[in-house]
């Protein structure tokens, strides 16, 4: 049997249909390839963006900023010294935007002034860190991308 041009040509289409719907098919339903947004409840978070900004420009208003340096042992948040260490109260946030499942939520127990986590409690990849803490009554928000 003798195959002309225009049955090639809907053999190839009907292949590289098939082709497209398989990996369709097949990234939707491995949960080794979900992606979901930065925050569940996104809407909500985003009402509270005016305290999000002026929490930013106290942090903003320090003689020294907030610093993160990322080493081999892990990573190191070093608040400045004009911050009495036994006064800041808050968390740390760690959203990974690939997947959910990673996310972390740290309270902050800040000794001198530095706050140690140690690289072995993350995954590789980029990470986004949320600072939130209080000191002496003024809230500041401190937010960084990291690439560990």
């Amino acid at each position: 049997m003798k195959i002309n041009w225009g049955t090639s040509i809907v053999i190839a289409i009907a292949a590289f249909m098939a082709f497209i719907l398989f990996f369709v098919i097949k990234m939707s339903t491995n949960s080794k390839y979900d992606h979901d947004l930065v925050a569940t409840d996104y809407y909500k978070n985003e009402l509270a963006f005016q305290k999000e900004i002026d929490k930013e420009q106290n942090l903003q208003l320090l003689n020294k900023p907030v610093k993160v340096d990322i080493t081999e042992k892990g990573i190191f948040v070093i608040f400045p010294n004009e911050l009495p260490s036994d006064k800041i109260e808050g968390k740390m946030f760690l959203y990974r935007p690939s997947n959910e499942k990673l996310d972390l939520e740290i309270p902050l127990v800040v000794s001198s002034n530095i706050l140690f986590l140690p690289k072995k409690d993350l995954v590789g990849g980029r990470w986004n860190i949320a600072i939130d803490f209080t000191c002496n009554g003024i809230a500041y928000l401190y937010k960084q991308d990291l690439l560990l």
